[in-house]
């Protein structure tokens, strides 16, 4: 085959230090679209990000030339740096150190997008941390 093919759907989730509720009402568009951008100059293209003062959701298709580690550290990195320079929270804004990236079938990318499109509706049923260990649990992995 003469040329590479690629297309990894991933859904990433991770938290705000501590899981505090840093992303209010009012910063939470110019946090998503900077992430929507950074992940793009990267070259994933995004398909939703969205999340809850705590946490962040992001659906993305991972550039055939990055690990997902890379885009990760690289996204959280400099949304620290953007959220920290333009002072969109009162207090010293970080992430937690590690993240959840789950691969996405093309059969199932849409409701992978309303899920994470209605994180508001769903977390008014579930905490973080129940929805936390119901992917872990999903993906048959060991916390």
């Amino acid at each position: 085959m003469p040329h590479s093919y690629t297309k990894i759907w991933i859904h990433a989730i991770w938290a705000t230090k501590e899981r505090a509720p840093f992303i209010h009402s009012d910063i939470e568009s110019k946090i998503y679209q900077y992430i929507l951008e950074q992940l793009r100059e990267q070259g994933c293209p995004v398909r939703i990000v969205n999340g809850m003062p705590d946490h962040i959701h992001c659906l993305f298709l991972l550039s055939r030339e990055k690990s997902i580690a890379e885009v990760i550290k690289q996204i959280k990195g400099s949304s620290s740096y953007f959220i920290n320079q333009n002072n969109l929270t009162t207090e010293k804004f970080s992430w937690q150190t590690g993240y959840a990236s789950y691969s996405v079938s093309e059969s199932v990318v849409e409701n992978v997008f309303q899920y994470i499109k209605n994180q508001k509706q769903h977390h008014q049923k579930k905490t973080f941390q129940q929805e936390h260990d119901a992917f872990l649990k999903l993906n048959a992995i060991q916390s």
